[in-house]
């Protein structure tokens, strides 16, 4: 097939989630395409794919976790999000890659930064306890320069706020600080939400 039979046959595949499982060798085996575009497609399918079928995805964990090392953001990108979306369907299977990700909170692309905080917002979820001795990571995220990052950040404290509030108590300050002076309308609105998940936002 041609790179645009491929993607197209993609696309296709996305939509249809009962051929997801069969199809996980064959979408993996797309990682060695010499196209990125069709790469970064393979990649966040295989995300997805890792998010309803965390085990049989495992194998490929590995191939997927490679591509954290590419020089192309997008690839980066995309990587880390999948690991994210695997590790919130089972964190073991993407555990060895776990204390990796955590570097591309200073990545040089915004959008790998924001990718990271998605990743991290998705193994929150089901697994909050890793985290606990991370935040103050986050919190520097909460001063990033770039404005999608700076919205996101908030997040990472609305989900673990729900599900861990002592692990947030300690930054409702800072929270709050943000939440009255930020210049961001959507920034202020996320640390209020954040802090309103540990039921101490008064």
């Amino acid at each position: 097939m041609t790179d645009p039979e491929l993607y197209k046959n993609l696309g296709t595949l996305t939509k249809s989630k009962d051929q997801w499982e069969e199809n996980i060798p064959f979408v993996a085996s797309l990682l060695s395409s010499e196209s990125t575009k069709i790469k970064a497609k393979t990649l966040w399918l295989l995300g997805e794919m890792g998010l309803k079928f965390p085990f049989p995805i495992k194998g490929t964990v590995p191939e997927i976790a490679a591509f954290c090392d590419s020089a192309e953001p997008l690839l980066r990108e995309r990587a880390v999000n999948a690991l994210g979306r695997i590790g919130r369907g089972c964190y073991s299977s993407i555990e060895p890659y776990w204390v990796g990700l955590f570097r591309f909170a200073h990545d040089e692309e915004a959008s790998v930064r924001l990718a990271f905080i998605w990743a991290s917002e998705n193994i929150a979820t089901n697994t909050p306890d890793p985290y606990k001795d991370y935040l103050p990571l986050f919190a520097e995220l909460l001063h990033d320069c770039d404005d999608r990052v700076r919205m996101e950040a908030p997040e990472m404290f609305r989900v673990l706020g729900k599900r861990r509030p002592e692990f947030v108590e300690p930054y409702l300050d800072l929270l709050r600080h943000i939440a009255e002076t930020d210049s961001n309308r959507v920034v202020r609105i996320h640390c209020l939400g954040a802090m309103k998940t540990t039921g101490q936002n008064e």
